[in-house]
């Protein structure tokens, strides 16, 4: 089989290869899954790079969420049968075939095409968790999302709105303002051009907003403090700017306002049963067409390398995915 290998770290476009390896032998707890389309997340290129929070050892195969068929199931997986469309993720499945464990891949929503499905799972769990669970995102309220045309911004905006609050976007040029709108958002905001803190509090009479989902970081999220609510929520996903933002602790006591963490990988491994009961609420919403993964550009798999490069530019819109004929 053809799978892509990081062999040194560095720029995607630079360190990645497109190499023979043999097709995974299947253990009695795992499934083999044939890929159709594979989403490109920004971990892919912090994985190239050496920075992302886990370092496999090299070479390894970046690739962290599929669309595929299940073409073996071990002796020991009861819940996943042969020919099965299924969603999954791991790192190190930008290759033709991978091996998943059997509890980690779930049907894939008859509503999704492949390449959109391949970009349900990471972004759209993470934006469940983040603004349901941790945040408790309640109807009526204002929802801020920055990078609100990105993969992440935009699910965290269809869920959003699919719980009924009132979303503001915030986007880094006026060529994303349509992508945004087409999310969802109520209100969207040129960062490049107006400053987020004044119109989100002209927005909400100076009350501010009452959750804040930031997968930007760095000065974002500092200003992000300056038109939260009272009893707020800032949800930290991400650090995007490359920067890591610091919290003035005195001042989140003064406003009284919350900063959460949200690492959705952690619910993989201390409260898996989480993950797949918000699978089955995503695919709910799918199937009812409150949620739908935005598409901005779709690549062969013999330019893959070229994909993950250009996320790393951060001006692609919605989600990069690569298909595998």
């Amino acid at each position: 089989m053809k799978a892509w290998q990081v062999e040194r770290l560095g720029e995607p476009r630079e360190v990645m290869n497109l190499v023979d390896a043999e097709i995974p032998v299947v253990a009695p707890d795992e499934v083999l899954v044939k890929a159709r389309a594979v989403a490109i997340n920004f971990p892919d290129v912090l994985l190239a790079r050496g920075e992302y929070q886990v370092k496999p050892e090299l070479p390894f195969t970046p690739g962290l969420e599929l669309c595929g068929t299940v073409i073996e199931v071990g002796s020991e997986v009861a819940n996943v049968t042969v020919g099965s469309r299924v969603v999954g993720s791991k790192i190190g499945l930008l290759s033709e075939y991978s091996v998943l464990a059997g509890s980690a891949v779930f049907p894939a929503p008859e509503a999704l095409s492949d390449v959109e499905a391949s970009a349900l799972f990471i972004g759209y769990q993470t934006g469940y968790f983040g603004l349901y669970r941790r945040a408790a995102l309640q109807p009526g309220e204002t929802l801020l999302v920055h990078a609100a045309a990105g993969g992440v911004g935009t699910a965290a905006v269809q869920l959003g709105k699919a719980m009924g609050a009132r979303v503001v976007g915030v986007v880094g040029s006026a060529a994303k303002i349509e992508v945004a709108t087409k999310a969802g958002a109520d209100v969207v905001i040129d960062r490049s051009v107006d400053d987020f803190v004044t119109i989100v509090n002209d927005l909400t009479d100076g009350n501010g907003a009452d959750v804040i989902y930031d997968p930007v970081g760095g000065d974002v999220f500092e200003r992000s403090t300056k038109c939260i609510a009272f009893e707020g929520r800032i949800v930290v996903v991400g650090f995007a700017s490359g920067t890591i933002g610091a919290a003035k602790l005195n001042h989140a006591l003064v406003k009284n306002y919350g900063i959460l963490g949200l690492h959705w990988g952690l619910y993989t491994t201390r409260a898996p049963e989480l993950v797949a009961e918000v699978h089955a609420e995503l695919t709910r919403l799918a199937q009812a067409g409150a949620i739908r993964p935005i598409i901005g550009e779709v690549f062969p798999f013999a330019k893959a390398a070229e994909a993950v490069q250009k996320v790393a530019t951060g001006t692609t819109v919605g989600r990069s995915v690569v298909t595998i004929a």
